[in-house]
């Protein structure tokens, strides 16, 4: 196992998860595999909405299974005072509150940052929403597809010069513009905080931290360049970095950008390498690559590539990946057990390691008494939210 050391780094560290869907969930997972007490918070009558698309596993969504291991669920209707007192009441302890509503609902609620701060000044919040809690946009409604689309990050995607952008195969905005963006300024705030005593509203906008992935071609855009889909470097625009198809309907990813891979790469084909192929115009080399690669299949390729040190891999059809030699080696996947009527869980460790010994993804409020006994709420209290 692929133990991971920083296991125990946040622990000790209360965090109180509001955030439905995808990307506040995939941070707290991240927090929870560090060792920080996750507690989801969420609405008696529906909770997490992820929980209920399918497929499922014993009723639960098998995307919610995913990405809320290591976690606990208290239901609390944060519209009725008495819970919503409960909840205030948590913040006193908490060091971290993660929420994704709208911007304006928690204030709406109650709840916003400047009363969480007045309560418990060491507070951190971390607020994702799509586009920022300021600006023009701040009541806009929106998904992953328009964050990218508004960041640039779409525009470049698609592989070939003035065709349309390509849809992407994973949510770019939701998960590295809003959950890794997200946890990386909770994890600079409580360092921040150890120093000043003092905690911190992140406002984290999706649409600004896929944006912010694009900042190399914005340096190139700022020299002069003009980036766009398919023309550049490493998004289509040149033969020695591209996919390319082969005799058996598989796909061939090339990255031979460097002199020696391309010399190599070649050298294994059987064609002469020429390295100033690697500039100008791309259409003769491309077409010639793509009718050599239509000639073997992908494993074919791979027995004849693999002896070269050249920077090409089979493109995986994702049922392929968790039993690649790589993965398994690595120990990528493992599995937890879900529990009565779910069974075994397939999980996808982060590259930080695998956590210790998760609990499985809770069931909708399985842990509302114990967690508010622990947080100090009074059985009367207890008894009244529980109703």
């Amino acid at each position: 196992m692929v133990a991971s050391p920083l296991a125990d780094a946040l622990t000790g560290i209360r965090v109180l998860d509001l955030s439905r869907l995808l990307p506040g969930p995939f941070l707290t997972m991240i927090l929870a595999d560090m060792g920080a007490d996750v507690v989801k918070v969420e609405d008696p009558k529906i909770g997490d909405y992820m929980r209920q698309f399918p497929p499922a596993k014993g009723g639960i969504a098998g995307r919610f299974l995913a990405v809320n291991r290591g976690k606990r669920s208290v239901a609390l209707d944060l519209k009725n005072p008495t819970a919503k007192e409960v909840f205030l009441s948590m913040v006193d302890k908490a060091d971290v509150v993660v929420e994704s509503f709208r911007p304006g609902v928690m204030d709406k609620l109650g709840i916003g940052y400047a009363a969480l701060d007045a309560r418990n000044p060491k507070i951190i919040v971390c607020s994702i929403s799509g586009f920022g809690q300021t600006g023009p946009y701040v009541e806009r409604a929106g998904h992953d597809l328009g964050y990218i689309a508004l960041g640039g990050v779409l525009a470049m995607g698609g592989g070939v010069s003035g065709a349309a952008p390509a849809m992407p195969g994973v949510q770019i905005a939701d998960l590295a513009g809003g959950a890794l963006w997200g946890a990386t300024g909770i994890l600079g705030a409580l360092v921040g905080r150890a120093r000043t005593g003092k905690g911190a509203h992140l406002d984290i906008s999706m649409t600004e931290g896929a944006l912010a992935l694009l900042a190399a071609e914005y340096g190139n855009q700022d020299c002069g360049a003009k980036p766009t889909r398919g023309n550049e470097a490493i998004n289509g625009g040149l033969a020695c970095y591209s996919i390319y198809e082969t005799k058996d309907a598989r796909y061939l990813a090339v990255g031979a950008l460097e002199p020696k891979f391309w010399i190599a790469l070649n050298t294994a084909i059987g064609r002469p390498p020429v390295v100033t192929e690697l500039l100008g115009d791309q259409s003769k080399t491309r077409a010639e690559l793509a009718a050599i690669f239509a000639t073997k299949t992908a494993a074919e390729w791979k027995e004849i590539l693999d002896k070269h040190d050249c920077c090409v891999e089979v493109v995986l059809e994702m049922s392929e990946v968790p039993t690649h030699p790589l993965h398994v080696a690595r120990e990528v996947f493992f599995s937890i057990d879900g529990g009565k009527g779910v069974g075994p869980i397939m999980q996808v460790r982060t590259p930080l390691g695998t956590p210790r010994a998760p609990a499985p993804p809770p069931r909708l409020g399985e842990h509302t008494q114990q967690v508010l006994a622990e947080y100090g709420v009074s059985a009367e209290t207890l008894a009244a939210v529980s109703r």
